[in-house]
């Protein structure tokens, strides 16, 4: 019998479905792999077993009785622990404090420090996570506080375990302890759900494999011996869909090289190496890979928030990457974030402000006084092109969708006409027709003489509007895909395995 089951579960927001009939069953002493590309439902599934969310239906059973957990202290009371992606820790407590959200032993009224020691000692050495329990959490780098989440979660003596890409954080070093620690929770006879987007990770340790596509499980408790990486990558990704061609890039001469971005033998120490590259003036090339494969290091060193151990980098004109992102931005690059909250706007600003901040104030380049009327005017001409759906440009930017929002980024950034426009994760959070539209942009962009690079977690993204993808595996360049090589299949499969087949 599962430990732990759910069935049929479905979970909409605003009308838009997340889940729909998903189900999986943990067995007790298992290792069951749940998998999907990004928004495939593997976070609603994880928000569902731990408590954070109810669903609209279906069924939870715990040891084949129903129950229905009203927060993730009640799922933990029950049994079941998260270990986030998104971490859930105190920063501003101690890393003890933080091992014991809720289960604190006492002797009397008074917290019991010295059991509450001794019981985490074991755990933290077998994850080898050597700190003093009173350091602060926010003076822990983010492997560090990886492993402290895990090891709350073990303290809790779960008898279900769900580890949300728990390798995310962590070095080779910290992964190899975890793996190992998967073996000891078999052996107590643990249910382990586990959430990874490296597939040989999941080919290394799992027993069972359930795939979610489109919010839907369509393998289900699969016996993970029977599959290939390939059999995961279809169930993933489904049929290979029809691929809308990007237009050639354009030729360039070798007097029109001086328009090209290049890297020539790049490495960077720990990150990526030997590495070269070269985009036209009016191509959209893309970089793709897992986490740490070294992909994003290209944007990074473009964008002068990195330097080379070795080789060069050139921007177009033949000039060498400034150092620093601010220089680099006046030296024609521009850099367009996926985390438009964080990184790309001031929402509570109105929109015209957004749109002029990097040309106008960021740059000078409409002189030492800035015109309102100016920058409102050319804000009015941007809304119109891109299509911003608004009241008007004195609108709040935090009131816009997100896929608005997200072109107001874009626009301010093709407000001063860069020569290198850097994506990272464009369309992250729009929805469908922005993301379209975002897509329009970014060819149009091009079609003007851009150099366009795009790093993205949307493998359809990729395929659908680059002219070539170069694929990393491990800090090198494993495949340099275009034509009909050029699929979100070759991706992923590339990404994980290094190899074309």
């Amino acid at each position: 019998m599962a430990v732990l089951q759910a069935r049929d579960i479905s979970k909409s927001y605003g009308g838009v479905t997340a889940l729909s009939n998903g189900t999986i069953s943990v067995e007790a002493g298992s290792v069951h792999a749940l998998l999907g590309e990004n928004g495939a439902g593997k976070s609603t599934m994880v928000k569902v077993l731990s408590g954070t969310i109810r669903p609209d239906a279906g069924t939870l059973t715990l040891d084949g009785k129903p129950v229905a957990f009203n927060d993730t202290f009640d799922a933990v009371r029950h049994g079941v622990a998260v270990v986030s992606q998104e971490l859930n820790l105190f920063p501003d407590l101690d890393v003890l404090a933080n091992l014991y959200p809720v289960r604190k032993p006492l002797r009397g009224p008074f917290l019991d420090r010295r059991a509450m020691v001794e019981a985490a000692q074991p755990i933290l050495a077998s994850l080898g996570l050597d700190v003093d329990l009173r350091t602060l959490v926010r003076d822990l780098s983010l492997g560090q506080r990886q492993l402290v989440e895990i090891a709350r979660a073990l303290i809790a003596q779960p008898r279900v375990l769900v580890l949300d890409e728990p390798t995310s954080a962590l070095d080779q070093d910290g992964s190899d302890r975890l793996l190992g620690i998967l073996q000891v929770l078999r052996d107590r006879q643990v249910g382990v759900v586990f959430v990874s987007h490296i597939l040989e990770e999941v080919m290394q340790l799992c027993d069972v494999i359930t795939v979610l596509r489109d919010g839907q499980a369509v393998l289900e408790g699969a016996d993970r011996s029977t599959l290939s990486i390939d059999d995961i990558v279809s169930a993933m990704l489904g049929p290979r869909p029809e691929r809308e061609t990007a237009p050639p890039p354009p030729s360039v001469s070798r007097g029109e090289q001086s328009r090209e971005l290049r890297l020539d033998g790049v490495s960077v120490e720990g990150v990526m190496s030997e590495v070269d590259l070269r985009v036209s003036a009016g191509e959209i090339v893309g970089v793709a890979g897992l986490a740490g494969a070294g992909h994003l290091a290209v944007l990074e060193l473009v964008a002068g928030l990195r330097r080379p151990a070795h080789g060069t980098v050139r921007l177009p004109g033949d000039r060498p990457v400034p150092r620093g992102l601010r220089r680099a931005i006046a030296a024609g690059v521009a850099v367009v974030s996926g985390d438009r909250r964080g990184r790309g706007l001031m929402l509570d600003q109105p929109i015209w402000e957004n749109i002029g901040q990097v040309r106008a104030i960021g740059l000078s380049r409409d002189g030492v006084i800035v015109r309102r009327s100016v920058l409102r005017e050319r804000a009015r001409g941007h809304v119109e092109r891109l299509r911003i759906r608004c009241r008007d440009i004195e609108q709040r930017t935090g009131l816009l969708s997100g896929g608005n929002q997200q072109k107001v980024v874009l626009a301010k950034w093709l407000d001063a006409a860069p020569a290198v426009l850097l994506l990272d994760d464009p369309t992250r959070g729009v929805d469908v027709g922005a993301k379209a539209e975002i897509h329009d942009l970014i060819r149009a962009a091009a079609a003007d003489g851009a150099v366009v690079l795009l790093a993205s977690t949307d493998v359809e993204e990729l395929a659908m509007i680059c002219h070539r993808v170069l694929v990393f595996h491990r800090g090198k360049v494993a495949a340099r895909l275009s034509g009909d090589d050029l699929d979100q299949h070759a991706i992923v499969r590339i990404s994980n395995t290094g190899e074309r087949q």
